[in-house]
């Protein structure tokens, strides 16, 4: 059986557009093509297009679902491949969302309680792999900055990096609750709660407007510190990003 290129999209969720992209770049032809010049897909090219769509989700560019799909021949063994992978990408979504539940639960209670004073549940869970001085790892071209992030990280005793671990959740989950009520990115509120970033930061050293673009790029361009920032809510690395630039535009520029 074939189906037409717009009701493969329909099934999909893929736009025709996109499929007739995925063709010119060869990676994902029709089975033929009639002789109106419209595509028609058989269950070849649908099993293809499903691994695609799941090698996406992975977070593969399409060069490189290019490739993982000319290297895998049975496709069988290529969705057993890929059922592995997201396996594994649940798991780790899991044991962060479970995290970012614990800390919005301890978030709530301190405000009940009526106290500034919040306590979170062991939050290096939640920044594993994306602390301040790896995170700055990938500034290059801002050694300075770069620098002093690290003597600050070094010189802190474990007590002192626990605080600004639980500062720093506390931080992202007041961002995304901003986000999730729709308030824009260059608004006040979340204005107020860039500037307490920025002031966190400030305690290495105060960051130029470029340097701090850079720290809200960062958020978007590095795997780890994107995937920490969308398991918290989805959007809220853009987010993060658009509310810095216009915090740099209007207050270090």
């Amino acid at each position: 059986m074939a189906w037409p290129i717009a009701e493969v999209a329909r099934m999909s969720g893929v736009t025709a557009r996109t499929l007739r992209h995925y063709d010119e770049i060869g990676l994902l032809p029709p089975a033929r093509i009639g002789a109106n010049g419209h595509r028609y897909y058989e269950e070849r090219q649908l099993l293809r297009l499903q691994q695609i769509l799941v090698l996406r989700a992975l977070g593969l560019g399409l060069p490189e679902i290019g490739r993982v799909l000319a290297a895998r021949v049975d496709e069988l063994e290529a969705l057993r491949g890929h059922h592995r992978r997201l396996l594994a990408e649940r798991d780790r979504l899991d044991a962060l969302a479970g995290t970012v539940a614990r800390t919005i639960t301890e978030l709530e209670q301190s405000r009940k309680d009526g106290t500034d004073m919040i306590t979170i549940s062991r939050p290096e869970n939640l920044f594993e792999g994306v602390r301040p001085a790896q995170c700055m790892q990938v500034l290059h071209g801002f050694p300075e900055l770069v620098g002093a992030v690290e003597r600050h990280s070094s010189a802190l005793s474990g007590a002192g990096i626990e605080a600004e671990e639980r500062e720093r959740t506390a931080q992202m989950v007041r961002l995304a609750e901003l986000l999730a009520a729709g308030v824009p990115a260059d608004a006040d509120a979340v204005q107020i709660e860039i500037d307490a970033q920025y002031r966190t930061l400030a305690r290495s050293r105060a960051a130029t407007a470029e340097e701090y673009r850079a720290i809200g790029r960062c958020c978007v361009e590095n795997e780890h510190w994107r995937a920490v920032y969308e398991a918290v809510a989805p959007g809220l690395a853009a987010y993060q990003r658009a509310a810095i630039e216009a915090y740099a535009a209007t207050r270090l520029s």
